[in-house]
């Protein structure tokens, strides 16, 4: 039997859909969106998958972490200011949890080989999901050949000349911002 929608219930599930996302996300913020695209877009419906992108995309360019900033504005868009703290400390729980956890254990999970060589494969996954990350969002972002000349500028400044992100990212809105502009003019 389904339970009633009810506020309470509602900010229990947003609670447990984030405690459960952060159970299982290793490697940050960008190695979690496949997850949160099946659960929050797919499963729930709580948000389109453009919205996640633009959730994600501000996430981003905000201080903190991503993967927290986006469980809150998902969290304020489902159930407001209740739903952004339920959602965040879904999201965080796994992770102090854990955090505890090893703190007990530090010095043994230092020395132990069979954990290196764990965390070593955890490294090599999160990786293809980062790959994986990277192409769905560039298939649903880059549209023209501008955007594609964007996205290359910004792989090759942040990735290989070392410029910092933060940067990249105000370059980058500034230029859409002017593209905007200049396209309206050509459409009126």
């Amino acid at each position: 039997m389904k339970s009633p929608d009810t506020p309470t219930a509602r900010l229990r599930e947003l609670y447990s859909t984030f405690f459960k996302i952060g159970s299982v996300s290793f490697g940050g913020g960008y190695a979690m969106l496949p997850m949160l695209e099946k659960e929050l877009s797919e499963k729930k419906g709580w948000v389109s998958e453009e919205e996640l992108l633009d959730y994600y995309a501000i996430g981003q360019s905000t201080p903190g972490i991503i993967a927290i900033n986006t469980a809150t504005f998902v969290g304020y868009k489902t159930a407001g200011i209740k739903g952004a703290v339920a959602a965040t400390m879904g999201m965080i729980s796994p992770s102090l949890i854990i955090i505890i956890l090893i703190a007990s254990f530090l010095d043994y999970f230092n020395e132990e080989p069979l954990v290196q060589k764990a965390l070593k494969g955890v490294n090599i996954a999160v990786a293809v999901l980062l790959l994986s990350s990277v192409w769905k969002f560039a298939g649903k972002t880059v549209k023209n050949i501008g955007g594609a000349l964007l996205c290359a500028g910004a792989f090759v400044t942040v990735g290989f000349l070392g410029i910092t992100p933060i940067l990249v990212v105000v370059t980058a809105a500034l230029l859409g911002t002017l593209a905007f502009f200049i396209q309206g003019r050509h459409k009126s």
